[in-house]
């Protein structure tokens, strides 16, 4: 059993390290103080950190009941708890599920919804953080709570894919009904079919939208309501340019799979990856595909064939770079640059490629032996144990690299090449350890001492 939990008082602590520029060879000072968000004795049920990571929510249990704390604050104690604590995208909200005899009820902000028969596991908060929605059942009914408000009730189910818009402007989701499949978009129903995909997707401005559907045994697209092109199979992902403009999904006709791309189908092969990647500004777009070896396609244009090549395909900021691994002959790994081979390793870090935001800089994890290090601008960095893959992340300004390595079961983040602080572990925010707020300041949450901490540096 879980002991009750007590926040401390906040505890703040300023030391002064001095690390080497990556620019520069001269010594700069680097400020780094820790702020106690929370301490527990034992490790809770389920921990969730706001995406700014500044707040800290877990649910624990005590005398029979479980609960939740958020910012060290104790909420109303349940039967059970969700297994997801979800907090809004600008961090200043929070839900999530509880149980209450036989009812379940949804938490927003410590206020308790309607009670339900049951509450779908997908607790959904828009990107403007002003509306949440979820799934439910009561009786023999199921239906989509928006806000407090129920939608339309249905005798079959609710799917759980429940999506809005990036604009938050737009509500879609999954509905099975009569032996019938549709999706509801802003409690509009859509025409029905044999099945729909579990996948809902909005173009970035918010303005088109296209799932997958299936009828007489084709599967087919639906995009801003009209059907394309009818295939044997269509993978359940489907890609928008960053500018909205143009879609793009992978289809199989026969034995053979292609791109389509604008509903124009690309070449034929015996497989392709399951991601396409649009360039940054939209203006190009990359997949890799199998024939007698693994190709990555560009702009229609096929590269080099490799024993194998990596899900992690990346333009650069400014559209103009390309980087992903691949595996040669020799079970060895490269990094492919611009279609220019590094120096081979082996193995490279599945999604740890990353370019600097002026595009000028590229860096990856990779092994050799037993060791793993970090290779910045073709450099080995210092060998550690581990490195955390998907860690790396590039200042504003391009020139810093901040990452998470393992040394002796210990958790270090290094900037620049130097060991700033240790923990029992670093707590992944966003797209890695690490959030820079300015060129010069970075945060992230670290565990020690069975406590969290928010660290901020300041490197001068």
């Amino acid at each position: 059993m879980f002991r009750k939990l007590f926040l401390l008082s906040t505890v703040a602590l300023l030391v002064m390290i001095s690390i080497t520029s990556f620019a520069e060879t001269k010594t700069v000072s680097a400020a780094v103080s820790e702020k106690l968000i929370l301490k527990f004795n034992l490790p809770p049920i389920v921990l969730s950190a706001s995406p700014d990571g500044r707040r800290i929510a877990y649910a624990t249990r005590a005398e029979g009941s479980e609960f939740v704390v958020v910012d060290g604050k104790e909420q109303k104690h349940y039967d059970g708890i969700g297994s997801n604590i979800v907090f809004s995208p600008d961090s200043k909200h929070f839900a999530y599920r509880a149980q209450t005899g036989d009812k379940q009820v949804v938490v927003v902000d410590g206020q308790e919804g309607k009670s339900y028969d049951n509450v779908g596991s997908t607790l959904v908060f828009s990107p403007d953080s002003q509306r949440v929605a979820y799934a439910v059942r009561s009786g023999k009914s199921c239906f989509i709570v928006v806000d407090g408000k129920e939608g339309k009730h249905y005798d079959g189910g609710i799917g759980s894919n429940i999506v809005f818009s990036p604009d938050s402007k737009h509500l879609a989701y999954g509905v099975q009904s009569g032996g019938k499949q549709f999706v509801v978009v802003d409690e509009k129903e859509g025409k029905y079919y044999e099945s729909i995909g579990d996948n809902i997707v909005f173009s970035p401005d918010g303005k088109r939208m296209v799932y997958l559907a299936k009828a007489e045994q084709k599967n087919f697209s639906v995009l801003d309501g009209k059907e394309g092109n009818r295939y044997d199979e269509i993978s359940k992902n489907f890609f928008f340019s960053p500018d909205s403009q143009q879609m793009a999904y992978i289809a199989r006709s026969s034995d053979k799979w292609f791109v389509v791309l604008n509903e124009k189908e690309g070449k034929r092969y015996n497989g392709i990856g399951d991601r396409i990647i649009f360039s940054p500004d939209s203006s190009r777009v990359a997949y890799q595909a199998q024939s007698d070896k693994r190709l990555l396609i560009l702009d229609g244009q096929e590269g080099k064939g490799y024993e194998r090549i990596g899900s992690t395909i990346l333009f650069s900021p400014d559209s103009t770079r390309l980087a992903y691994v691949a595996q040669l002959n020799n079970k060895r790994f490269v990094t492919v640059i611009d279609g220019k081979e590094e120096k081979q390793y082996d193995n490279i870090g599945n999604g740890s490629i990353v370019f600097s935001p002026d595009s000028r800089r590229l860096a990856y994890a990779a092994q050799s032996g037993n060791k793993r290090f970090v290779v910045a601008d073709g450099k080995e960095w210092k060998h550690y144990d581990g490195v955390g893959s998907q860690t790396l992340v590039f200042s504003p300004d391009s020139k810093k690299l901040a990452y998470v390595a393992l040394k002796e079961n210990r958790q270090i983040a290094v900037i620049n090449e130097k060991e700033i602080s240790e923990y029992d572990g670093i707590v992944a925010l966003e797209k890695g350890g690490f959030v820079f707020d300015a060129p010069d300041t970075c945060r992230y949450l670290a565990m020690k001492d069975k406590s969290i901490f928010l660290v901020e540096t300041k490197v001068e």
